[in-house]
Formats: C-alpha cells, sequence, structure tokens
C-alpha cells in the first residue's frame, strides 16, 4: 500500500512543526437546523495516537489535549449545509507518535453531522484525513464510549497498529449492540438482526405471518427497528424523519436519508399520497362507468396534456395538509391554479406512439430489455412440452398443454419444426405457471380477482427478436373426490383480425399480470432489496470502518436499511401500497418467502445466472456465449460484470497475498459467518455458500455483492414508470376471465374491445395509486451516487486502491460509450429501442454524469446502492 506524498508546507508552517507543538487542521460539519448553534467550547477534538501507548491506560493510543473547534460566529448557514472550522491540536510528533483517530465531542443540544476532519500537515506523512460521515450527538448522551474516528488508512485486523486496536474492537462491540439490548434511540447506533414481525396489524384483525426465523416461512433478516409509531409516544423507538404521514421509527442514525434525498423522496411521497386519497374519492364520484376507464383515451387523461382535475370537494381534504406540511413541499406537487391540479409524465412506452405497446414484438422485446428482464429462459431439448415442478403429492396434471401445432404455426414463415429450434436452442420460455398456481385458488377468492397461471413459448427469429408463438393460461380446481389440485386451461396463439386478435391481446395482458406481480414482489424486493439488508447489518456488525473490505461495500449499502424500512412500514406491510395493486394481496410476501427457500447467492452472480436459464452457454476456453445475441439487460449487464469483477479482483489483490491471508483474516471470517448463520440463517445448511476460503471466493462474493445492490437493482427498478405508468401495458391485476365465445362477454369484447379490455385489468383507482407508486419508484434523487462514484473523495488513503478504482470508472466510461453506440438505431439491433423506441439504457451508468441533471424518471444510470 502506498502512502499519499507529503505535502508541501510554508516555511512558517514547518519552523512550527519542527517545534513538536502544533498541528493545525480542519473540520467539516452539518448543523442540523438553524437553532442548532454553535459556540466556542461546543465542539471539541482529542487526537489519539497510532504509534505510541500509553502505559497508564492498558497501552491504548495515547490521547493529545483536548481542542476546541473555532467557531465563526458570523457564519450562519442553512439547514443542512456544510460548513467548515478550523482547530489547532497541541501535539509531540516524537512523544506522541502519529495521529491515527480522533475523538469528538458535541457539547452542544442537537446533534450535527461530522464529513471529515483533515490535518492540513503532519510531518513525514502530509495531510491524515479521518472521513467520519456520521451524525454525533451531545456528549452526554453517550454512556461510557466516546464517538472515536479512525484515519482514512484501511487495515486488516492483523496490521492495525497495537494502540488503535482497543479502540477498533469497542467500537465494532457498540455497533453490534453486544452491551445494549435496547429499545434504542436515535443516537444508538446499534446494528441487530430481527424477523419480519412487523407487516401485520394483528390488533386490527389484519395479521400476517411472521416471515424468517422458520421452516414454514424462511426469510432474509432485517434490521431491528422500531414499529410505526405516532407523535404523541415520546419514549418509543421513534423519530419523525420527514412526511408525517410516512413513519417514525428507529433506524440507524447514519442510515437515515440525508437531507436532499429526503426532502425529494417527501415531495414524492406527497404526491403518491395525494394520488393515493384521489383514487379513493373516485369511489364518490359521478362518472358513466364508477372507478373504470371507458377507453385507452380515457387512461391518456392521466397524463401531460390531459391532467387530472381535482374536485372542489378534495380540496376539503387537502387543505388540513396545510397545517402539518410545509407549503413550499406542497407547491412542489400542485400547481398554484383555483383547482389543485396533478399530472404524471408521459411514460416512454407511450411517448412517440400510442399503440407500439400492442405488438407481439414490444410485448416480447420488454422480456429482454423492460421492467423485468430476469425470467425468461430457454427450452431444453428434452423439455417440451413444458414440465412442473410442482410437489406431486399436492399438485396434479400440470405440465403444459401447449403442442407442436401451436408452436409450428409461428414457425412456417421460417419453415421450421419444433424439434429443430428446440435442437438449436431457439425455443424460450416466460414461466410463470408453478410461481403462481399455489396461491390461484386464494387470491381469486379476494374482490376484483381473477387471475391465471401463464405459461409464454417464444420463439428466437433470424432477426434476433422474439416472437410469441403461444400463451397458456391455467386456473386450479380440486380433483373430484381428492385433494389434489389439478389445472384446467387454455392455450392461445397468435391473431391480429376481428375478435381473436382482441382475444390475443387478452391474453397477453394476463401474462403481463403475472409478470408485474413477479417483478414487484420477487425481482425487485426479494432479490434486491430485502436480500441485501443482512449483508449491510453483518458489515456494520463485523468489519470495522478501517477495514478494506468494509470501505470496497459500504457504499453498496446506502440508504438500503432505511428505505427496507420504509417498504416495512407503508408498502408491504398490510394493507400497503404492494397489498392494494398487486393481484396476490396478502399472500404477496408468503410467496416471497417460498422462493427465497430456493435462493441461491452463488446464482446471483451474472453468469451464473444466464448459465441456469439457459440463455448462455461456458465456451471450452471458459468465456461466456449468449444465445441471444441482441439481449440488451445481459450485453450491458455482462459489460457491467466484468468491469466490477476486475475492479473487485484488483482491490483485493491490493490487501491478500493469498488464500491464507482470506482464512486469517478474523473479521472477514466472522462477517461471513453473521452473514450465512445470522443474516440468511434460514439457508445456513445449503453447501453452496461460499467458504471464505481463498481470494477468488472473497472476489466473487463481493462482486456479486455489489452487483446485486447496484446494476441488478438498477435494471429491474428504474425502467418502471418507463413501461408500468402506462398501466394497459403492465397491468397489475386482471379480474375477468376471458370470454368465450358464445357468451355476452365475447359479444362485447367484439363491439367494445378497448372498455372490454380495461374492464378487465387494473380499474380506475388502483391504476393512479399504482402509476404514482411507480413514479416514486423510478425516480433518481439530485444526490444520487452512481457506480464508478464515491460519496467522498477521501475514502481511502491508499493509493493503489484510487488507481485501481479510477481503472474502473474508465472501464464504466467505455461501456457507456459502447451502450451509446449500441442503442443507434443503425446497429442493427433491435432489441435496444424496439416499436416504442425506448432506447435501453437501465444499465447506462453514468459515472461520468452529475447526479442533478439525471434526477427524476430518466431511465438511466446505476445508482450505487438499491435505496428506492
Amino acid at each position: 500500500m502506498q502512502q499519499p506524498q507529503a505535502s508541501s508546507m510554508t516555511a512558517a508552517a514547518r519552523r512550527r512543526q519542527l517545534q513538536g507543538s502544533v498541528l493545525a487542521g480542519k473540520m467539516v460539519l452539518v448543523r442540523k437546523a438553524l437553532d442548532t448553534n454553535l459556540n466556542s467550547g461546543d465542539v471539541v477534538c482529542q487526537l489519539v495516537s497510532s504509534t505510541v501507548g500509553d502505559p497508564d491506560n492498558g497501552n491504548r493510543g495515547m490521547l493529545g489535549q483536548e481542542a476546541c473547534v473555532h467557531i465563526n460566529s458570523e457564519l450562519h448557514p442553512t439547514p443542512y449545509e456544510a460548513s467548515t472550522f478550523s482547530f489547532e491540536f497541541i501535539w509531540d510528533m516524537k512523544k506522541q507518535g502519529v495521529p491515527g483517530a480522533v475523538i469528538v465531542k458535541n457539547y452542544c443540544d442537537e446533534e450535527f453531522f461530522v464529513n471529515t476532519i483533515t490535518l492540513d500537515i503532519v510531518p513525514g506523512y502530509g495531510t491524515i484525513v479521518f472521513t467520519a460521515e456520521s451524525w454525533v450527538y451531545p456528549d452526554e448522551i453517550y454512556d461510557h464510549l466516546p464517538r472515536v474516528f479512525f484515519s482514512n488508512q484501511p487495515y486488516l485486523p492483523n496490521q492495525m497498529p497495537a494502540p488503535l486496536v482497543p479502540y477498533r474492537e469497542e467500537e465494532l462491540r457498540n455497533l453490534r449492540g453486544d452491551d445494549n439490548p435496547g429499545p434504542y434511540k436515535d443516537h444508538d447506533r446499534v446494528y441487530r438482526y430481527d424477523v419480519y414481525n412487523d407487516l401485520g396489524e394483528p390488533d386490527s384483525g389484519n395479521p400476517r405471518p411472521v416471515l424468517g426465523g422458520s421452516d414454514e416461512h424462511p426469510y432474509p433478516r432485517r434490521c431491528r427497528t422500531g414499529r410505526r409509531r405516532t407523535n404523541t409516544d415520546p419514549d418509543s423507538e421513534s423519530r419523525n424523519v420527514g412526511f408525517p404521514l410516512t413513519n417514525h421509527f428507529y433506524v440507524p442514525r447514519d442510515e437515515v436519508f440525508n437531507d436532499r434525498k429526503k426532502a425529494y423522496f417527501d415531495t414524492n411521497n406527497l404526491k403518491l399520497y395525494i394520488m393515493q386519497k384521489y383514487a379513493t374519492f373516485l369511489l364518490h364520484a359521478d362518472q358513466q362507468t364508477p372507478f373504470e376507464f371507458d377507453s385507452f383515451a380515457d387512461v391518456l387523461s392521466l397524463y401531460d396534456e390531459g391532467s387530472i382535475n381535482l374536485p372542489g370537494w378534495l380540496n376539503t381534504f387537502l387543505q388540513p395538509l396545510l397545517g402539518i406540511i410545509p407549503f413550499k413541499l406542497l407547491q412542489q406537487v400542485l400547481t398554484p391554479d383555483s383547482e389543485f391540479i396533478l399530472k404524471f409524465p408521459m411514460p416512454a412506452v407511450i411517448r412517440e406512439d400510442k399503440t407500439a405497446w400492442q405488438t407481439d414484438e414490444e410485448f416480447a422485446r420488454e422480456m429482454l430489455a423492460g421492467t423485468n428482464p430476469v425470467v425468461i429462459r430457454r427450452l431444453g431439448e428434452t423439455e417440451f412440452p413444458p414440465k412442473s415442478k410442482l410437489d406431486t403429492s399436492k399438485y396434479h396434471n400440470q405440465n403444459s398443454r401447449i403442442t407442436a401445432a401451436h408452436v409450428e404455426k409461428c414457425l412456417e414463415v421460417e419453415g421450421l419444426t419444433v424439434e429443430q429450434v428446440l435442437a438449436d436452442g431457439r425455443l424460450f420460455i416466460l414461466d410463470h405457471h408453478d410461481h403462481f398456481m399455489p396461491y390461484l385458488l386464494d387470491a381469486n377468492h379476494q374482490p376484483d380477482t381473477f387471475v391465471y397461471a401463464t405459461r409464454t413459448l417464444l420463439f428466437h427469429r433470424n432477426d434476433g427478436t422474439l416472437q410469441p408463438a403461444a400463451i397458456e393460461l391455467s386456473l386450479p380446481r380440486f380433483e373430484a373426490g381428492s385433494t389434489l389440485i389439478s389445472s384446467v386451461g387454455e392455450v392461445y396463439t397468435p391473431a391480429s383480425d376481428g375478435v381473436e386478435g382482441h382475444i390475443w391481446q387478452l391474453a397477453k395482458a394476463y401474462v403481463t399480470v403475472n409478470d408485474y406481480s413477479w417483478h414487484q414482489l420477487v425481482s425487485h424486493w426479494l432479490n434486491t432489496h430485502a436480500v441485501m439488508e443482512p449483508f449491510a447489518i453483518a458489515t456494520h456488525r463485523q468489519l470495522s470502518v478501517a477495514h478494506p473490505i468494509h470501505k470496497l461495500l459500504h457504499p453498496h449499502y446506502r440508504d438500503n436499511l432505511f428505505i427496507n424500512a420504509l417498504g416495512r412500514q407503508s408498502l408491504i406491510n398490510a394493507g400497503g401500497s404492494s397489498e392494494n395493486t398487486v393481484f396476490l394481496g396478502k399472500y404477496g410476501l408468503s410467496m416471497t418467502s417460498e422462493v427465497y427457500r430456493n435462493w441461491n447467492f452463488t446464482e446471483q452472480a451474472l453468469p451464473e445466472d444466464f448459465i441456469k436459464r439457459g440463455v448462455a452457454k461456458r465456451r471450452s476456453n471458459g468465456e461466456l456465449e449468449l444465445l441471444i445475441k441482441d439481449y440488451p439487460y445481459a450485453v450491458d449487464g455482462l459489460a457491467i460484470w466484468s468491469a466490477i469483477e476486475t475492479w473487485v479482483r484488483d482491490y483485493c489483490a491490493i490487501y491478500y497475498a493469498d488464500d491464507a491471508a482470506v482464512q486469517g483474516d478474523a473479521e472477514l471470517q466472522s462477517w461471513w459467518k453473521d452473514v450465512r448463520e445470522e443474516g440468511h440463517g434460514d439457508l445456513k445448511d445449503h453447501k453452496w455458500w461460499p467458504e471464505m476460503k481463498t481470494v477468488a471466493e472473497l472476489v466473487q462474493s463481493c462482486a456479486t455483492i455489489i452487483w446485486i445492490a447496484s446494476a441488478l437493482h438498477a435494471a429491474v427498478n428504474f425502467g418502471q414508470y418507463m413501461y408500468a405508468g402506462y398501466v394497459p401495458n403492465r397491468p397489475s391485476v386482471s379480474r375477468r376471465p376471458m370470454p368465450k365465445p358464445g357468451t355476452d362477454l365475447y359479444r362485447e369484447l367484439e363491439l367494445h374491445p378497448e372498455k372490454e379490455f380495461l374492464l378487465t385489468i387494473t380499474k380506475q383507482d388502483l391504476s393512479i395509486a399504482g402509476i404514482a407508486l411507480v413514479e416514486l419508484l423510478s425516480s433518481h434523487s439530485d444526490d444520487e451516487v452512481y457506480l464508478g462514484q464515491r460519496d467522498s473523495p477521501n475514502w481511502t488513503s491508499d493509493l493503489d486502491a484510487m488507481n485501481a478504482f479510477d481503472r474502473f470508472r474508465e472501464r464504466l466510461l467505455e461501456v457507456e460509450k459502447n451502450i451509446v453506440a449500441k442503442n443507434d438505431k443503425g446497429s442493427g439491433f433491435k432489441n435496444r429501442t424496439g416499436p416504442v423506441n425506448i432506447p435501453y439504457n437501465l444499465l447506462f451508468p453514468y459515472a461520468s454524469g452529475d447526479a442533478e441533471a439525471n434526477t427524476g424518471v430518466t431511465g438511466k444510470g446505476i445508482p450505487n446502492s438499491a435505496s428506492i
């Protein structure tokens, strides 16, 4: 590891340093609010030696004299604005050695946020930076341990200077909460595991199963936080974290949104809240068909040109909000007209062409480049017709009814047979049959719900696009005189004319309802947010901030614990937004528990996922070959994966010379044990877990964690509004069965196809709530930190690590150039834009970009973490 070069000194500074008496520096901190007054003596710092121990204090690092930060009384920044203050330490380099940590004491009434503490000129070392990035509460609150911040020089545990080791161990003990069983207050900074026991409302007769900690409902662990409380409970584990209607609960303070992210989230959350209330009030509206869209033109009235004019009586509802929500926040959502007006931006899928979403090509393309491009798989030669893997002791007759005759209708143009396309690896499936069949008996008993379990077969055409060949819609039923659940269903094939064309459009809608639900509950929530949380908790509990792997991974946990806690309060909780807008309703989270039962960490690595789904294969030289060359998610994903893996390998090589170094790293081994046995404890006995005995296992594991938190999350999250913001393209619910010939529904479909289509999918009030939700989830805040960027330039003092990170960023910039070239219409890659003309930018890293320029629903950029 290289030390930074010594900074040049002025002659006066050099004379002072030779006297060995003064070290000058500065502190960058943020006051919480204007009434957080800072006076001289309110902020006190004390240096800790990294090279000289105090024999009277167990050889812990020798402490210097306390130094007061010089407060400029004329400096009055706005709330949360960073200010820089100076100080001078009395420090004898010869007797006290090299400063390696600093103690910060807060003697004012409120907490403040310390960004960095810098010693400008340290003889022989130049600048030493202590990167804090933490809230510091009044000193009287800290019962036993002061706030200690280490220099930004990384150390493996056995390389940490001996005088600093006790401080490192005490900090980790505090973060684990070994001496603090709770209940927790804002300042506690305790990271402990808990099960999902906070989703239901048992006191209101609306319970939900506890997820995690049992064979019946396995689940990743969450961070122990408080339940939602009210402001009238001063002794609760709670905090007003923003918009009053959002939540009040404990989360370790450093995990809470910063002020910019909070303001942006509050604005969007307020819009979501108002739109959900508006949707509720539609129950009382006087419409031709209450709660329903009458035509696609009626749906379009929700967006830019049309907008929604909230009726006068809704003003009566909104007026009380003026007393509890800052007027500025309301202004950002509501126009100043006499009537409150809310507008949704035009979703990209209908921005240029209002009907292109209905084409078969676009329907199939979105499985490769849309919101959920992570499910489609190749059918093997022995897998036709598709087979069910449901438990035969409970389920019977679940195999597919799709025949060669069904599929060969779309092969006639190219003169192929099913056997030929199977042998050539050109038949693919979007298979949601087994995913949802076990839940349909319960789900379809919910009001306004009639959902099928679906299978969709697709043919890979010569031009690189996919052609849907057949759709199977199945329903469960009990076999006569038996407890076995059988399936009944129909197979539909493409049609474009007359009522059969309308039937085909409905068949695709039923497929999309399945895919929407799987995407929201599994691809997005479970496979990024939920599975990532245990890694974040374990990292705080077991890896010191001075540990190089902590420095590697920490940016990829930003805001994850907080956004997940928010989700448990208002999104995935009983009666929350997800239950109200996704067809599985109260059964949704139970379904994700069953999916998690088969979750495999090693298969989350992108190449392993592709091999498992059969969309890629290994060549003899070990390289990966995609079977669909024009698969935007896969092509861009592999480029990003390669950049991440190379970066992690380069970084780990700096600190781990061989496998023995990995095995001898006590903190690393404790971290991995915590992840496996506690955070993902319900799966701890599986053999697929890496043993963490080799550098290769460390590299693969860290690369996978970074991939999940950054690129995978970006791919399945930030395109939601682009595609699902227009409900007909991605409905979340279906409510009626497929019309049968000779029935009234069939005749109505023939006469009024748009109206009948809309009466079948998500109704109007839930559509409005769902659109507002995906707009919130799809939005980049203006404080976003993207892959290839860091919050602070002082994240490490190791020049080798900084150079490796620069190379990582350069590789990402090259990926960006390649994406721009591939998205060009002349490139020949039809799936990059498709009939709707949406360039695939969801895996555009944006490593070179300015976050403020990429704010809102842009469909572009890979943030470091799953923070929304």
